[in-house]
């Protein structure tokens, strides 16, 4: 089983940045890991995934240009660089992992699910 724990969440004001960390661990063999967030009464949403080589990227467009997906597969890590950060961005937002290797933006995809971290901007 694949644990993930997420890390850096935090509050910031509106143009601020905030790095947040996922950590896989447990039997470790997934592929594609993504980033979904869950703003207030809002379903979750796809943000971003990144292949297994980070060779693929996806990201929705209302993140396009802000937000950075990298991974280091020798720390099993999956990390969300979030700049500019505007306040409808304030949400939970989850660390996923799949066994497959489709890049995709579909919840159902994804395998395993961290916990959340709260991200908060102010206006």
């Amino acid at each position: 089983q694949v644990q993930l724990v997420e890390s850096g969440g935090g509050l910031v004001q509106a143009g601020g940045s905030l790095r947040l960390s996922c950590a896989a661990s447990g039997r470790v063999g997934v592929n594609t890991m993504g980033w979904f967030r869950q703003g207030p009464g809002k379903e979750r949403a796809f943000v971003a995934a990144i292949s297994f080589t980070g060779g693929l990227i996806t990201y929705a467009e209302s993140v396009k240009g802000r937000f950075t997906i990298s991974r280091d597969n020798k720390k099993d890590t999956v990390d969300l660089q979030m700049n500019s950060l505007k306040p409808e961005d304030t949400a939970v937002y989850y660390c996923a992992a799949q066994r497959g290797i489709r890049v995709g933006n579909a919840s159902r995809e994804y395998d395993y699910w961290g916990q959340g971290t709260q991200v908060t901007v102010s206006s």
